[in-house]
């Protein structure tokens, strides 16, 4: 099963020309199940929905309900923002959860929920995307337990482990991240812990997704770091869900265009 994350940065720069650019690499990547950050919607589209429709998959999407500091940014408040998966299998159960954050930064941030029904067994799968604030960490730990008791409550009825993914906007060793390990702090669900993917990939490849080789990030001035995550759940019978291998996608540009200011992350799963 071949898994990709990525944060598609909403409506901002060229985006019309990013859209093709994104559709390129997803295209070339032939995931079986995407989880996508910041899509957007307006005017009857849905950037998630066309991707599907393009690539054959099925899709589940989430707006926001607070997408106003989003819309102030770019100046159109017809645009919404939300996450979607897209899926090769049906999905037969969804839900979203609103993430908690103070008044003054909350932007409307979710985690959505689809179950894939998969050839063999059931997929619990999530894509979120937390706060972005770097002085916010405390907020996202709150998040992080909010979605580790959504996780919690939705995992069961399968042998395969559950699949969190999204833009975590935290450093690999900050606390928010620490709290769905349960190696090196106690997990924010009593014995519920997750695999950080990029823990089996090539330690010589790059692994930063917020990179400053992208000119859509260079203009910040912020360091290069790897904020992108897929999260699984330890194997189940005879290895099933265990990661084979992990690395970056879309980082780089496409026919002179970068698709979004974040890299992919795809793993491959043992199978189904």
């Amino acid at each position: 099963m071949r898994i990709v994350t990525w944060n598609l940065w909403w409506r901002f720069g060229p985006w019309a020309e990013r859209q093709k650019a994104i559709l390129a690499v997803l295209r070339d990547l032939r995931p079986d199940v995407v989880g996508l950050q910041e899509v957007w919607a307006a005017d009857g589209e849905n950037l998630a929905e066309w991707l599907a429709g393009e690539l054959g998959l099925h899709c589940v999407w989430a707006a926001s309900d607070a997408a106003e500091l989003w819309q102030r940014r770019i100046g159109d408040p017809t645009v919404d923002i939300g996450n979607a998966v897209l899926s090769r299998w049906p999905v037969v159960e969804q839900d979203a959860l609103r993430l908690p954050a103070p008044e003054e930064l909350d932007d409307g941030r979710l985690a959505l929920y689809a179950r894939l029904d998969a050839p063999g067994h059931q997929v619990a799968f999530f894509t979120t995307h937390l706060t972005s604030a770097p002085h916010a960490s405390a907020v996202r730990c709150r998040q992080v337990s909010a979605l580790a008791e959504f996780v919690a409550g939705h995992r069961g009825g399968t042998d395969f482990p559950p699949v969190v993914t999204g833009d975590f906007n935290a450093w690999p060793d900050s606390d928010e991240i620490r709290l769905l390990g349960g190696y090196k702090t106690a997990p924010a669900v009593p014995r519920q812990v997750f695999i950080d993917a990029w823990e089996y990939a090539d330690p010589s490849a790059p692994s930063v997704t917020w990179d400053t080789a992208n000119p859509y990030v260079a203009a910040g001035r912020e360091p290069s770091v790897r904020i992108d995550y897929i999260h699984v759940g330890p194997p189940g019978p005879a290895g099933l869900g265990h990661v084979r291998a992990v690395r970056r996608a879309g980082d780089g540009p496409v026919d002179g265009v970068w698709p979004s200011d974040h890299a992919a992350v795809v793993a491959d799963l043992a199978g189904l």
